[in-house]
Order: C-alpha cells, then structure tokens, then sequence
C-alpha cells in the first residue's frame, strides 16, 4: 500500500529545544530517558531499566536484585564511548542517580508538548482514502492501513491491531534486539583482549627461550673454548720438549765444530813450519789431540719421525653430527636438565615464565 505523507506544524520548534531533545535521548532505547536515569563513570547516561538490560544480558550468571544469594557483581561496558566498568554486587542499582537530567526531563515535558524527534507533525494519510490516517496495523500483510481500508478495502479479511500497539512491540523488540548485540559486542571485546594478552603472553614465553636457549649454548661454546685452551697447551708442552732437547743437540754440535775447526787450523799452522826440530816439538802433541778428537763419537740426534706431531690430531665428526642433532626436549627429564643447566638463578626465572590467560571459550563460558 502506498501512503502519503502531510506536515502540520507543532508548537515548540525551536532550535534550542531541538538541542534539548537530542541530550534527552538514551542510546539504547532511542526514547526520552525514562526515569531513574543513572550516570556511569565515564559521566554517560542511561535509563535504569536499559542499563540493568544490557548488564543481564552481559553477565547471565548475576543474580537479579531480588534474589536472597549474594553476587560478586560483574563488568558492565558503556554504549556509547565502550568504556568497561566493574560494578558491585548491587549492580546498576548501585550507580548514582543523575538528578540534574531528570529533573531537565520534567521541565522540557512541561515546556514542550509535542512527540519527541520531530520538528513538524508528520501524519501517514491513506492513499485510497484520502482523508484517512494510518491508524491500524494489518497483521496479515504486516503493513499499516487505514480503518477503511479494514472495513471497504483490502484488508476486510484480515488480522489487524491498533498501530500504537505494533509500534510499542516491534520498538520494545528493537530495544532488545540493541540490547544482545551490545552485549554480544561486549563478548567480542573481551575475546578480542584475551587473545591480545595471549599473543603478549606468547612473545613473553618466546624471548625468555630464546634466552634459555642463548645461555645453553654459550655454556657449550665455553666448554668447547676451554678443552681446546687444554688441548692447545698440550701440544705446546711437547713442542717446547721437543724444541729444546734438538737445540741442545745444536749447541753440542756447535761446540765439538768449533774445537775441531781450532785444531785443524793449529795443524795446518804447524805444517807450515820450516823448522824440522821445531816441528817435531809440536807434531806430537796435535796428533795426539787430532786423534782424540776423531774417537769422540757424535751420533746422538733426533730419532727419525721426531719431529712429527701428527699424533695430536682430533676427530670431532662424532661430537659434530652429536651438535647437529640437538633437539628441543618438552618432557620431565629435558626440564630437569633445563633447570640443572641453568643453575638457582635460571629456575627462578622458570618460575616467573608468564602463564597464558584463560582460553577465549571459558571467557565467553564466564559471561
């Protein structure tokens, strides 16, 4: 059906009480505040009855004010900045009354007579019936009519209901449809925070491995740095042994060619004397000396291979491939060990490993 439209100017249009009536309005209901009007913290207002609608819907598990049990009271979001609150067991029973705007509300109903959100009276005419308002609901067409239409028209055989009556459902199951989705956002806001705070909770974890997992192996790099020092100075120690018995020898050798170089020049000296009686008195005594020295036996020197070194070599393939296997341990014996390797000082730091948060489920299960 279609229907037209007239305007009929209403008193009290304007602009300030305009304004008025926009500051009048609760965000859930979309009406005028209908007293008691509570003010959160945030310093947003809503009416009681809305508030206690979402605060129902957002924590099941309260206990309605009437009930003998005592509640532990439960968060409460506000609709309009989302600001999360922790209210006490009474509730939003125990939010303050905001006097001041109830108070505005009787002077503005007092001042003003018109329906509230409109600047001009705005009537639905039928369009059949030109001089008829929409004053009836059609419950089987689910569309507004007129009374003639019900009595002459298309809807004779049909359910209807006075329009004021639809209207005041349909809007109470719009104020509650409102109602579940902010709560059902509230529950979304909260799983979205837990999953925060376990991806936070996981980086935590994550860093202080990685930590675990740098001291272990700067522990083996130290063990690794102090046996070859060891090995290291091993191989010195014979090497100086060895170094300093063949200079030894060097030095013994060194002697012995110096004193036979002296005597072969003393010799050679001596044949150059013209003098056979002079001669004589000398040849005696330096083959006496050159035989000496021709007897002393000059054989000690390094066996053969003395110099090699290759018994100091090592095999690491097996400690290698050992390395190349490490593997990170999630059982008993691997904590245990974890503990052993790092000492009083590394378990209490696994004891301050930071625990993740309740999974989103159980905090969906909680409201």
């Amino acid at each position: 059906m279609n229907f037209a439209v007239g305007f009929k100017p209403l008193l009290g249009t304007s602009q300030n009480m305009d304004s008025l009536e926009k500051q009048l309005i609760c965000p859930i209901c979309l009406e005028m505040f209908t007293k008691p009007v509570v003010i959160l913290p945030c310093q947003h207002n809503l009416c009681r009855k809305c508030a206690n609608d979402i605060f129902q819907a957002s924590n099941p598990l309260w206990q309605s004010r009437g009930s003998t049990s005592v509640s532990s009271g439960g968060r409460f979001r506000c609709p309009s900045c989302r600001h999360e609150v922790v209210l006490d067991r009474h509730g939003v029973y125990g939010l303050q009354r905001n006097l001041l705007v109830e108070n505005i509300i009787d002077i503005y109903k007092q001042e003003s007579s018109r329906p509230l959100h409109a600047k001009a009276e705005q009537q639905l005419m039928c369009e059949e019936h030109e001089d008829e308002k929409i004053n009836i609901y059609c419950l089987s067409c689910e569309a507004p009519t007129c009374s003639m239409c019900k009595v002459f028209g298309a809807h004779k055989d049909c359910e209807v209901a006075p329009l004021s009556n639809v209207y005041k459902r349909q809007k109470g199951e719009l104020s509650d449809g409102i109602a579940m989705l902010v709560a059902g956002n509230d529950r979304i806001q909260a799983i979205i925070t837990q999953m925060e705070e376990i991806c936070k909770t996981i980086e935590d974890n994550a860093r202080r491995q990685k930590q675990h997992l740098c001291l272990r192996f700067d522990s083996l790099y130290s063990i690794l740095e102090e046996r070859k020092k060891e090995l290291l100075q091993e191989i010195g120690r014979e090497q100086e042994e060895k170094v300093q018995r063949v200079r030894e020898l060097i030095r013994q050798y060194g002697d012995h060619l110096e004193v036979s170089s002296k005597l072969v020049e003393s010799a050679i000296q001596s044949m150059e004397e013209p003098q056979m009686a002079v001669y004589l008195q000398q040849s005696k005594e330096l083959i006496k000396k050159i035989t000496d020295m021709s007897k002393v036996s000059m054989s000690s020197r390094p066996e053969p291979g003395y110099e090699n070194m290759d018994h100091f070599s090592v095999n690491v393939d097996h400690v290698a491939e050992m390395l190349r296997t490490i593997e990170f341990q999630t059982d008993a014996a691997g904590e245990a060990a974890q503990a052993e390797a790092l000492g009083p000082e590394g378990v209490e730091g696994e004891e301050e490993r930071v625990e993740a948060p309740e999974s989103p489920d159980a905090v969906e299960g909680q409201h």
